[in-house]
Order: C-alpha cells, then structure tokens, then sequence
C-alpha cells in the first residue's frame, strides 16, 4: 500500500506525538503506513502525490485570521508550503482531509472567509450533517447529529461556491466540507478521544482558549458525553483512498 501522510504543526512534544498515535489508532495505519512530518521543525519536504494513498493534517496553533505582522516567520513558511500544496491537491482533486488547521488551510485556499465569529470553546459539541454530507462516502455510517470535540478561535463564516458543507453545529455554521469529490476538511478533531484532549487541555493552558481559573471547568467540558463517532470518518478515508 502507498503511504499517507500526516501534516502536523505542534511543536510540543507530547501533544504532537499523542497526535500522531491517535491518528494511528483510529486509522487502523501502521507506522510505516503513516508518514509524519512536522512543519514547524523545518521545511515541508516535496511530496510527490503519485506515490501516496492520501494527505491528513492534524490541528496546531496557527490561525488563518491572524493580523499578517502578528504571524512568526515560522507560521508564514508553512501557509506558503500549504497554499503551493493545495494548488496541486485541488488541482487533481487528490485524497486530503484536513482537521482543525486543516480547515483553515483549505478554507484560505479557496477563498472562504475565515474570521472570529464563529468560535467554540474547547467542549464537546453536537454536530449536524447536512443532506449532502448524509450521502458523502465519509459520513455514510455516522448519525445524522453525532458528539464532536471542539476548541477554535476562529472558523469559516462564508464559504465558496467551490466547496459542499457536509456538517455544522448550533455556534459554527461550517463543521466539514468539501471540495471537488475527494478534498476534505473539518473543525471538529476527528482524531480525538477524551485521554488525548485532557493533554491538549493541559499542553495549551496558557495559549488564550480559557481564562486561567477555568481549567477544571474545561477537563469537565470534555468529559459531560462519550465521544465515539467522529473517528469513524478517519477509517473510512483510509478504506477509501488506500491502494
């Protein structure tokens, strides 16, 4: 089988190397099946998309809105090495599923309009999907409304008429989409379970996504309902795209 890849930007180590297991598990991948390349160590190596089965990208703490001057060197490279990216993947509608930051690379790319009025506290959120997700391959075996983790400052407010919504929440009207027939991304995290958001909880305290006297109120946000379906859609690119 030729690889996938698994475009990741944490540079903490725990939380990046609990993401990359995470992908493993729900994947079903193997190490050697699962390539992991982390963008903000260095540059994006060339990829040559003959020789994948398919792209991931898992979340990170870079976001699209950001005022240009607030933007590290480091996050400007890896929007450069994405939009150079997406140019080929759109262009032959290669397997992608961005989660998270993967939403707003792809959003940014096909011109969505990507702003702060639409944020979601870290949390478990029901999720809807819409009549044209209910009948996209990805959701085939979710319900129509299923629980999701959710922590974001910012998400998609209008998107293109080049992208499908296949997916919103009460808060955040772009929850997945699609673009062309095999080019994904969504703002819920896919890849999570509750062991692996508690890290994130802890790794990002201090990166503004609660007020600090808010923590415990948080790890009690992500523990209110079992999480059990989002993963499935991790499984079901793998069993789509895999050759």
């Amino acid at each position: 089988m030729k690889p996938f890849v698994l475009l990741a930007t944490r540079a903490e180590d725990l939380p990046a190397d609990e993401e990359y297991g995470l992908f493993l598990r729900y994947t079903g991948l193997m190490p050697e099946q699962l390539i992991r390349v982390r963008l903000e160590a260095g540059p994006m190596p060339p990829l040559d998309l003959d020789g994948l089965s398919g792209i991931f990208v898992g979340g990170g703490p870079f976001n699209a809105s950001d005022p240009a001057d607030k933007k590290s060197a480091v996050q400007h490279r890896v929007e450069a090495e994405f939009a150079a990216l997406l140019d080929e993947v759109v262009a032959r509608d290669f397997p992608f599923l961005g989660a998270c930051y993967g939403i707003g690379t792809l959003g940014a790319h096909q011109g969505a309009v990507i702003d702060r009025r639409h944020p979601e506290p870290i949390s478990v959120v029901p999720v809807t999907v819409t009549d044209a997700g209910a009948a996209d391959p990805l959701l085939a075996d979710m319900p129509p409304t299923f629980d999701a983790f959710v922590g974001h400052k910012e998400a998609i407010s209008q998107l293109p008429a080049s992208a499908t919504l296949l997916a919103s929440s009460p808060a955040c009207p772009v929850q997945m989409f699609r673009v062309g027939e095999n080019v994904y991304a969504t703002q819920f995290h896919p890849e999570l379970d509750v062991e692996g958001i508690t890290t994130r909880i802890h790794a990002y305290a201090d990166h503004g996504y609660f007020a600090s006297d808010e923590l415990e109120l948080t790890l009690a946000a992500v523990r209110r309902v079992a999480v059990s379906h989002p993963s499935r859609i991790l499984r079901a690119f793998v069993e789509r795209y895999a050759r």
